[in-house]
């Protein structure tokens, strides 16, 4: 494998639409943010794990909390999260970027360094993972990549989304798809709405509030307790377009 410097940019804002201030919610007594950051931190092929958020006064919270667990804070554009990804990276070094969102607190280190670990053998421009839950989202950019849709991404959605661009134009990138072995992306374990956040406390809950367990771990809850999916199995995703 090329050893690169591998850099977790985990993106951050109060300004959530359907759950304000989602990220400093309290799960099990530690913030949704917080456990991000500890099982990004718990991926062995990451060089380094930042946060990235907005230049806002009401994001202020946010770098607080980064200080209070130690991990680096970016702050730039709200809307323009691509330019906010891109000179994070920046700042920060990096020649492969892993995107990651504060509103995953289920993501898994294994999983991001499955990831990792097929996109530094295969080298393409950009990787990422299907048929997990959705909530277990990793994407791995390269700088140049990243760089280049910045430079070129004119719709407002992707610079909201950071990567559309790139696996939207594959005649201009090559695309790595990690797949899980079976399909699960039926399956919700993202934070966007209260339901979603019952869901996932009630996750935690069962493995009393430790950050240990890993994804398929939370498959065997879910078998046991077929009801806990019901929680928030109704709740759409937003288009892309929609920001």
């Amino acid at each position: 494998m090329t050893k690169m410097r591998v850099v977790a940019i985990i993106q951050a804002r109060m300004g959530s639409t359907r759950l304000p201030g989602k990220v400093m919610k309290d799960i099990g007594g530690e913030t949704m943010l917080a456990r991000v950051v500890w099982r990004a931190r718990r991926a062995k092929l990451l060089d380094e794990v930042v946060v990235a958020t907005t230049n806002k006064a009401v994001d202020a919270p946010i770098v607080s909390e980064c200080t209070k667990l130690g991990v680096p804070v970016f702050r730039g554009d709200e809307q323009d999260v691509l330019d906010r990804y891109y000179r994070s990276a920046q700042a920060n070094r990096a020649e492969a970027i892993v995107r990651i969102t504060s509103d995953c607190p289920l993501i898994d280190p294994e999983i991001i360094d499955d990831v990792v670990r097929a996109f530094l053998k295969t080298k393409p421009d950009y990787a990422s993972n299907t048929f997990f839950p959705r909530g277990l989202d990793v994407e791995v950019i390269t700088m140049a990549s990243l760089e280049r849709a910045w430079h070129e991404s004119n719709k407002s959605y992707h610079r909201v989304h950071v990567t559309p661009y790139i696996y939207q134009n594959r005649d201009l990138f090559r695309l790595l798809s990690v797949k899980a072995e079976e399909d699960y992306s039926s399956y919700r374990w993202t934070v966007d709405t209260r339901e979603d956040l019952n869901f996932v406390r009630s996750i935690y809950g069962r493995f009393d509030n430790q950050d240990t367990f890993g994804w398929h771990d939370v498959l065997k809850v879910l078998d046991r307790e077929p009801d806990l999916i019901e929680l928030n199995s109704h709740i759409h995703q937003k288009a892309l377009e929609e920001g």
